[in-house]
This record gives C-alpha cells, sequence and structure tokens, in this order.
C-alpha cells in the first residue's frame, strides 16, 4: 500500500502562485509514475501532469504548460506541483496519484493511477 497527502492548497489571487505537495509512505518502491489531477465542481476529473521516478520525465495538459511545473525530491518521496499565471479556471481539488504500472500506461487516464490522496483545495480569484 502507498498513502499519499497533498498539502499547500489555498485561496490565491489571479496571476499568484501556489506549491503543493505530495508526500508519499509505505510501498514507495514500487511507485513509478506520480501523477497530479484536477477536479472544478460539476466537472470530470482532468489530468494535470506527471512525472516518472525514473529519469524526472515531466508531462503536461496544454492549458498548464508553462505555468505549472512538477518536480520530485527523491529523499523525501515527495511530489511538488510548483503553480504560477493561476487563473480563476485553475480553481479545483488537486490530487496527486501513483503508479505502480509499468508497460501499458496512459498516464494522462485516471485509471492507470492505483493510488490516490485526499485532495486540497485550490482557489484562484480574480
Amino acid at each position: 500500500q502507498v498513502q499519499l497527502v497533498e498539502s499547500g492548497g489555498g485561496l490565491v489571487q489571479a496571476g499568484g502562485s501556489l506549491r503543493l505537495s505530495c508526500a508519499a509512505s509505505g510501498r514507495t518502491f514500487s511507485n513509478r509514475a506520480m501523477g497530479w489531477f484536477r477536479q472544478a465542481p460539476g466537472k470530470e476529473r482532468e489530468f494535470v501532469g506527471v512525472i516518472r521516478w525514473s529519469g524526472g520525465i515531466t508531462s503536461y495538459t496544454d492549458s498548464v504548460k508553462g505555468r505549472f511545473t512538477i518536480s520530485r525530491d527523491n529523499a523525501k518521496n515527495t511530489v511538488y506541483l510548483q503553480m504560477n499565471s493561476l487563473k480563476p479556471e485553475d480553481t479545483a481539488v488537486y490530487y496527486c496519484a501513483a503508479s505502480n504500472r509499468a508497460v501499458g500506461v496512459v498516464y494522462t487516464v485516471s485509471g492507470f493511477y492505483d493510488y490516490w490522496g485526499q485532495g486540497t483545495q485550490v482557489t484562484v480569484s480574480s
């Protein structure tokens, strides 16, 4: 089992920044990638970005490219989501998720992730 705990959410004005953290514990050695998703009220959960533990390769959804950055601290088993130039449309509950899968993974799809955090609210005011 892997436990994920997000932190760092809050209220920020448009144009501001926040950094979310996702601390992993438990059988973290089996994690192959950590993803970030978000869900706004009345909307489907959507992919934000992902980082592979091996090599640190990242990818992002188009709407956050150039504004959001995912990084990791292997020693702390923690992944970060740095969010800059925030917009009201970024308002959502943000979730981190861990994937243990090695092949055939589509990281943009939530079903390929095995563990989820409880979520942290991000609210961007205009």
